[in-house]
């Protein structure tokens, strides 16, 4: 949309760019309008900004313990980034079907963020410790040459199985949308209506999805921060 070249760097501001823009001042739009009153008995709106924080904090104190809640502003940015992103791409006469979480690059910076971050946590609550994480308790010496570095891996893949989940889900599901669509309009009006039909069953099955990608991306993230704070194996 509008390029820029920094150093000899492409820092272009794209239409990536411009809808991650637009789902921060949606979301804070949403919790400033929703809480504005602060109300004893809340409206509509107030009771859906607090069933969303008392949901991500019910979250965080299940899979990371009270100990996690230290994080939970970054959880709740989270879980509020990927679901209003999933959400937004199915506005087709807003969003015209693009979502930025079906692009890999967004949800793996994602899932990069958490990563390191759970790592560093670990490494400063723990020290030399942390390295433990990577030996299972019981296990005989000669066996520990094989399962240490399995372990490492599967600690290390984290990121790309968190962003792939991530975007393959919405990928997948635009993409069918897109596909329905054009037998809707190449099929006209008589014959069009079954592929329409489906078409919005297919819909309300991709809101359900959007949300329950955004879940899992988030309780995943709380899972890995209960190992960091308590190097649960």
């Amino acid at each position: 949309l509008v390029h820029l070249d920094v150093g000899g760097v492409d820092v272009s501001f794209t239409n990536s760019a411009a809808w991650m823009v637009i789902v921060v001042l949606l979301i804070t739009a949403f919790l400033t309008f929703g809480m504005r009153q602060r109300a004893m008995v809340p409206g509509r709106w107030q009771s859906m900004a607090e069933l969303v924080y008392e949901f991500v904090a019910g979250m965080v104190r299940d899979n990371a313990g009270q100990a996690g809640m230290q994080y939970f502003p970054f959880v709740f940015t989270l879980f509020m980034f990927i679901l209003f992103s999933n959400l937004l791409g199915l506005l087709p006469l807003l969003s015209l079907g693009f979502t930025v979480t079906s692009h890999i690059i967004v949800t793996f910076a994602l899932a990069a963020t958490v990563f390191i971050g759970v790592t560093l946590i670990a490494i400063a609550r723990h020290g030399v410790k942390f390295l433990t994480f990577f030996v299972p308790h019981g296990v005989p010496i000669p066996l520990l040459l094989v399962l240490v570095p399995i372990e490492l891996i599967s600690y290390c893949i984290r990121p790309f199985t968190l962003s792939v989940r991530l975007f393959a889900n919405m990928m997948a599901g635009h993409t069918m949308l897109n596909i329905i669509a054009t037998f809707v309009i190449g099929l006209g009006l008589l014959a069009g209506w079954a592929p329409l039909a489906f078409m919005v069953a297919l819909t309300g099955l991709e809101v359900a999805i959007a949300c329950l990608q955004a879940f899992v991306f988030t309780v995943l993230t709380c899972i890995y921060l209960n190992d960091a704070l308590h190097l649960h194996h």
